[in-house]
This record gives C-alpha cells, sequence and structure tokens, in this order.
C-alpha cells in the first residue's frame, strides 16, 4: 500500500495542499469508513497512520484489537513526534 496511491484514492491527488477542505472532509470520511471495514491488518495499519497524519484517527484502543498493532501505532506516534 502506497501512501500516494491512498491520497489518490481518497482525495483525488497526491499534493493534499491543493485539495479544499470540503474534499478533505470528504475523503477523511471516506476514508474512516473503509478503514472500518477493512479486515487485513496491514491495510489496516496504513490507513490508520494516514488518519494519524490527517488529525482524523480513532484512538489506539478502538482501531485496533491486536496489541502489537497498537504499540506499532505508539512508536509511530512517538516517532512523527520526534521528528517535529
Amino acid at each position: 500500500m502506497k501512501l500516494d496511491d491512498l491520497f489518490v484514492r481518497y482525495f483525488g491527488t497526491d499534493d493534499l495542499d491543493a485539495v479544499s477542505p470540503d474534499a478533505l472532509q470528504a475523503g477523511a470520511e471516506r476514508l474512516r469508513v473503509d478503514f472500518g471495514l477493512e479486515a487485513d491488518r496491514g491495510r489496516r495499519f496504513g490507513m490508520w497512520a494516514m488518519m494519524q497524519m490527517l488529525g482524523v484517527a480513532p484512538d489506539l484502543e478502538v482501531a485496533f484489537a491486536n496489541p502489537a498493532d497498537r504499540d506499532a501505532a505508539r512508536t509511530l506516534m512517538e516517532l512523527s513526534e520526534a521528528a517535529e
């Protein structure tokens, strides 16, 4: 799963600066719906990471039943914070 492909799928472009606020909100909602329906752990994690970047990710306990997935998400969050 490539991040650019997800941007194009949900927002119509890989340039989020070109997306209007309304289109961003609509794409984020479609992403949340698809996330809720996705069964593949890897794809769910990729979708969650994108939602995290956009500030619309669900809490870890809600998003991931598997403790290893929650730990990986926490690590991603920590790395993102350290990069800022």
